[in-house]
């Protein structure tokens, strides 16, 4: 990695707020929000120390324009020879910037296509100075609005992704933060903390990844989800706090939305058997059972709504399942708590249900790719 782009830390052992925040942006042609994701970081409350843009096989103008731009403190770091992709991009900028870090210092990664709101960065660097025990701090995010070009099909998909994410936010402040991955839309982590993990990966503690070191695997479809279970591994605790957030981009066309999806589901569930039960990852085989037990019970009831169709011409629908679609109106309503009265009366008419079925379906999908082992794509 050229010098320039990489400085040694001149700071003396002082408080953890003299330490460095070095912001790494791995971008694979991403002209469209490049610039959007920095100027976000520039105008932090607490600024970035360095801000590199990690530019992998990139052949837009995501290089072009961040050059172009000349903005303080910046710089792009172009990959070279790298066929592992995001993992492989961050792990090469890591090797060299790991050993000039303080072990105080925080490295905050985050995704090109994702806004930082102002204060995240002093908030995440405020809860991992409090708690040494915090191995990674993340956020919660809403989807980036349509733009004006946007057809009306466009608009309403990604207004289906944000209401998803709102519930999503929802639940991690139910829960005080705690969360069972940060997400690589934005995550902050110690120095200290990356550089066990990668010691973790040489002695066997960790799957070791691409054999090297690295801090993150190359060989998984998911990198995030497998560094958040690598940082639990090692002890360390996982955190979502409800003053980091931001905004990132989601899906505009159904085929993208089931290409992601399929990854992230297999990702998860291939991270689950490369760690296999532990009491780390207990949470999460649960979480695995509740989606299959969710995708049966979806199909119970439109497999009854079918028969009442075509065994009795019309639809009979059983007490039981008058029930359970009573819930379901209920639970869409409420976990929309971030929206406007009119947004949580209209999740009530059910209108997500099909996207809902839609997931499930991608859910089902990743789980017949594992059992019959078919070729992984991304």
């Amino acid at each position: 990695m050229p010098a320039a782009l990489i400085r040694e830390s001149t700071v003396s052992p002082g408080t953890f707020e003299d330490r460095r925040v070095v912001a790494l942006i791995p971008a694979h042609n991403e002209q469209e929000l490049i610039l959007q994701a920095v100027r976000g970081l520039l105008q932090q409350s607490r600024r970035p120390s360095q801000i590199i843009v990690i530019a992998d096989n990139c052949t837009d103008r995501t290089v072009e324009l961040v050059r172009d731009a000349d903005l303080p403190g910046v710089s792009v770091f172009e990959s070279f020879g790298n066929t592992a992709k995001k993992a492989g991009a961050l792990n090469q900028v890591l090797a060299n910037l790991l050993p000039t870090l303080h072990d105080d210092d925080t490295v905050l990664v985050q995704d090109a296509d994702s806004i930082l709101d102002p204060h995240f960065v002093a908030g995440a660097r405020r809860h991992i100075g409090g708690d040494a025990s915090l191995g990674a701090v993340g956020g919660t995010f809403r989807a980036v609005q349509a733009g004006p070009d946007a057809s009306l099909a466009e608009r309403f998909l990604i207004h289906l992704q944000d209401n998803e994410y709102a519930r999503y936010a929802r639940d991690v402040r139910r829960l005080k933060g705690k969360c069972l991955v940060v997400t690589g839309t934005a995550a902050m982590f110690r120095a200290s903390t990356l550089r066990r993990i990668s010691q973790a990966r040489l002695t066997g503690e960790l799957p070791a990844g691409d054999g090297a070191g690295g801090v993150y695997d190359t060989t998984v479809l998911t990198e995030d989800n497998e560094l958040s279970f690598a940082v639990m591994t090692v002890g360390m605790k996982l955190l979502a706090p409800s003053d980091c957030l931001l905004v990132t981009d989601a899906m505009s066309s159904w085929r993208e939305l089931w290409a992601q999806r399929l990854r992230w589901k297999r990702g998860a569930m291939e991270n689950c058997f490369q760690y296999g039960f532990t009491r780390v990852t207990a949470a999460y085989w649960g979480r695995q059972l509740l989606s299959l037990v969710g995708i049966l019970v979806t199909l119970a009831y439109l497999g009854s709504l079918i028969w009442s169709l075509v065994a009795v011409g019309s639809i009979n629908i059983h007490p039981f399942w008058l029930a359970v679609t009573g819930i379901f109106v209920l639970e869409r309503s409420i976990t929309l708590k971030d929206k406007n009265r009119t947004q949580r009366f209209l999740a009530a008419t059910m209108y997500e249900l099909p996207y809902d079925i839609f997931l499930q379906i991608v859910h089902a999908r990743a789980y017949f790719d594992v059992l019959r082992r078919s070729e992984r794509k991304w």
